[in-house]
């Protein structure tokens, strides 16, 4: 089971997926070069929901038909000051996004 972790320094927020930077995915949608955000629903958002979904998934299609809907379900919701997923939450998500049509509640 991988893990997500964000966290924010004094350089910056990094993103990793089992302690291994988390590639942005700028050539699937480039949202935001300056990097991932959370917490909210902006484009940093957006990046760093594509490219979970991206690793995730590891089918670039699908991660492109859903990102929009996990951002504002998780991403968006995610405490500023850090967080961890697993892929089980994920997926968790991800099936209750499909069974409501986008409208679940998230987290």
């Amino acid at each position: 089971m991988k893990r997500y972790t964000g966290c924010r320094t004094e350089h910056g927020v990094t993103v990793t997926v089992d302690e291994v930077r988390l590639n942005p995915r700028l050539d699937l949608r480039n949202h935001s070069p300056t990097g991932f955000e959370w917490g909210y629903g902006g484009s940093g958002p957006a990046q760093l929901a594509l490219a979970i979904l991206a690793d995730h998934l590891a089918n670039d299609a699908k991660a492109l038909a859903d990102y929009q809907n996990f951002k504002w379900h998780v991403v968006a919701n995610l405490p500023l000051e850090g967080w961890t997923l697993s892929s089980a939450e994920i997926e968790g998500v991800l099936r209750r996004l499909a069974e409501t049509g986008g409208d679940g509640d998230g987290q």
